[in-house]
């Protein structure tokens, strides 16, 4: 995608999802066809564990997946090998390079966005240069470890500034949708309620359904 068509992508999408390489589960190419077929707007390759080159390796998947479904793929923490495997764009969270630094090394081609956990940083976050921030945890999660959750404020207070795309994480799925959106929210990242799932497909576009209404 040239630089203005992933923005516009990025600018239509509400259901966001982060996922590993599924190397216990030896079923990527499946899982991502299922849930971006089924609605998911942008996958993020993010696994803590990977090696540079299983990033590599698993990176072709999620582009080629990606590109089937006109969905973005971002990976995390990495801008310099965003690049590299021709990621759409890079996130980066608090304890990471800044986004004025990724940006440096990933270009304005590509997307940027940057993970806040209360009000200040998503004050910050409208003053940086990203192109969308995530809010959240909402609620406690073990894919952020040490990470309190912060509750609603931070995500009403993003309804009423922000300029710009912004989803919130934490402990979402179709059970605690209803409550976030009430909030103000728009979007959502979703990490256990599709990896964890019997059936990912059908709680995507349980997902989708609420998202879209």
């Amino acid at each position: 995608m040239r630089a203005d068509q992933r923005r516009a992508r990025l600018a239509d999408s509400v259901l966001y999802l982060c996922v590993d390489r599924r190397a216990s589960q030896g079923d990527l190419t499946a899982f991502l066809d299922a849930v971006l077929g089924a609605g998911v707007d942008i996958v993020q390759l993010r696994d803590k564990e990977a090696t540079p080159d299983e990033i590599r390796s698993a990176a072709g998947v999620f582009r080629a997946a990606a590109d089937g479904h006109d969905a973005l793929f971002i990976l995390n923490d990495e801008p310099h090998l965003a690049v590299d495997v021709d990621a759409d764009g890079v996130h980066v969270g608090q304890g990471d390079m800044p986004p004025e630094e990724a940006r440096l090394l990933v270009g304005r081609d590509r997307i940027v966005g940057w993970s806040t956990h209360s009000i200040p940083e998503v004050d910050a976050a409208l003053g940086v240069d990203c192109d969308y921030f995530a809010v959240g945890p909402v609620h406690a999660t073990p894919t952020k470890q040490g990470r309190a959750a912060i509750g609603f404020g931070p995500v009403r207070h993003a309804a009423v500034t922000a300029d710009r795309p912004w989803f919130v994480t934490g402990g979402m799925s179709p059970d605690t949708a209803p409550t976030v959106l009430a909030a103000g929210a728009t979007r959502l990242v979703v990490v256990r309620a599709l990896t964890e799932a019997g059936d990912p497909a059908r709680v995507v576009s349980e997902l989708a359904a609420q998202l879209r209404r």
